[in-house]
């Protein structure tokens, strides 16, 4: 059985041959450890093999994870579907939020964003599949909440997230990501500091990647199944 620190490796070397065959940047695309239901021991050995950034869904278990870390440089991101009465304890102890798809909860963000940790990195999650189970802005939707979230002063609006229906075959995995590029796109010729999307995961990395993924977010091939 593998370790985190050979499967951090692994990942790491698997981005590196991806860039390469879709001619990306070498180090464009960042592993975002997806560590959701996974100890704090775990992070800890994941960030001792280089890794630094984390993912968390469950703000009630993410919020002692990140307590008993605070020794270490770790940058947080909130990947989960983003409760109304969970915005202040995001907004103040996390970096990163990946999941907004409403102004209610954007505003909610800013406003309690503390004065003095710097804005709150955001992503836009798009909902490209149109599934009723899923959070997310339709396209339509998007260019004008995202005018609306770049305008509010406690948040830094970075690009777009999606979350798409499974698939296989990489073909078609790549569509909707080829497809959420096209809407970054869109959004950059009025916002041209947008420069991240959040899209892959463990089994689709590859079609992110292809279709520009600037962050893939790994959970299982990195941390193995919960107890593994």
């Amino acid at each position: 059985m593998s370790t985190i620190a050979e499967r951090v490796g692994s990942l790491r070397e698997r981005i590196a041959t991806l860039e390469a065959r879709y001619g990306r940047p070498a180090g464009s695309v960042t592993l975002l450890g997806i560590s959701k239901t996974h100890e704090a021991a775990r992070v800890r050995e994941a960030n001792a093999a280089g890794l630094s950034e984390f993912g968390e869904s469950y703000v009630q278990e993410a919020l002692p994870k990140i307590e008993a870390l605070a020794d270490l440089p770790l940058t947080w991101h909130f990947v989960g579907r983003i409760q109304g009465n969970k915005t202040a304890a995001i907004a103040a102890g996390f970096a990163w939020v990946h999941g907004i798809d409403r102004l209610r909860i954007a505003r909610r963000l800013s406003e309690q964003r503390p004065a003095h940790l710097p804005p709150l990195e955001c992503c836009i999650e798009v909902n490209l599949s149109g599934e009723a189970s899923k959070g997310g802005a339709t396209p339509e939707e998007l260019p004008a909440l995202a005018a609306a979230v770049a305008a509010l002063p406690r948040l830094r609006l970075r690009g777009l997230m999606t979350l798409p229906a499974p698939s296989s075959g990489l073909e078609q995995q790549r569509l909707p990501f080829a497809r959420l590029a096209r809407c970054l796109a869109g959004l950059q010729r009025d916002n041209p500091g947008l420069d991240t999307l959040s899209m892959g995961m463990s089994d689709d990395i590859e079609a992110a990647i292809a279709e520009g993924a600037t962050l893939v977010r790994i959970g299982t091939a990195l941390f193995g199944q919960r107890g593994t």
